[in-house]
């Protein structure tokens, strides 16, 4: 099976976070990878790797990274493949991460999610591949159905939420 999401983390102390969007994927059946590579420390396997994803297969990239933060931009400089940006917190509440993931210059685009927002990175990886992919679309479609049922749910039991001064 050949992945079509790669995740890549700048640590593997990022891998908690990268967790909740491997879990995504497996729940959404997409097959992914995970790597641990930072734009500082292995620049060469960096450029081997963005260089080469889209040969190998690969159709979305999440980037994690926290403090400078260059891995999701250096990545999304070298491929033509979407790159989904992932800041980690690590120093400053992680909005170090989030300021360098946002600030790309024109023409090397990275799609950011929140801070520590690994579900969200993978959500909009299986959105973007949902496009194309009509099993992916119809996983994701019953996934969003989900989301409103359960607040469906939640508004209902809230009326049995009782107050001195709630009206119902």
């Amino acid at each position: 099976m050949t992945p079509l999401v790669s995740i890549i983390m700048g640590s593997t102390s990022d891998l908690p976070i990268i967790e909740k969007a491997a879990k995504f994927l497996d729940q959404m059946e997409v097959p992914f990878e995970i790597n641990a590579l930072s734009a500082h420390r292995t620049p060469a396997e960096v450029e081997q790797f963005a260089r080469t994803a889209k040969d190998r297969g690969i159709k979305v990239i999440i980037a994690a990274a926290g403090m400078a933060a260059a891995l999701p931009g250096v990545i999304a400089a070298m491929t033509p493949l979407p790159v989904v940006g992932l800041p980690i917190a690590s120093t400053l509440d992680g909005e170090d991460a989030l300021l360098s993931i946002v600030q790309m210059p024109p023409g090397v685009a990275v799609a950011t999610v929140g801070i520590n927002a690994g579900m969200n990175a993978a959500v909009l990886a299986v959105q973007i591949l949902a496009l194309s992919d009509a099993d992916v679309a119809q996983r994701y479609d019953a996934y969003r159905a989900s989301l409103a049922e359960k607040i469906v749910k939640a508004n209902e039991e809230l009326k049995n939420v009782k107050y001195k001064f709630k009206v119902n």
